[in-house]
């Protein structure tokens, strides 16, 4: 194969994703998918869209990424996620009453 069919390819997959798909894709994404799909050679775009997802959520967990967006939306990490509760609740350290310091050595 020659860069030629290779790129006669991706014209050729990229033409073909607005029929495979019901999501908008923009020119630069759509090119990239046309091109994974040549170089892989399959018909079936959605599982690269798959694939594409498991990638995105598997590196989105590996570098924090995922874990920072949970904490900062819901205040959890993904592994408190998993195991249904938090980090205190699971060290017991939410059962112990606040201290309160102003009043503590008050007499």
């Amino acid at each position: 194969m020659s860069l030629d069919d290779l790129n006669d390819d991706v014209q050729a997959f990229y033409s073909d994703l607005d029929d495979d798909l019901a999501v908008e894709l923009d020119r630069e994404t759509k090119n990239e998918l046309a091109t994974l799909a040549a170089v892989f050679e399959t018909d079936d775009t959605s599982e690269l869209v798959r694939r594409a997802v498991h990638m995105l959520f598997r590196s989105s967990v590996e570098s924090g990424d995922l874990d920072f967006q949970l904490r900062r939306s819901y205040d959890v990490t993904y592994d408190e996620y998993l195991a249904g509760m938090t980090y205190d609740e699971m060290t017991g350290q939410d059962q112990y009453p606040q201290r309160d310091d102003e009043r503590r050595y008050q007499m």
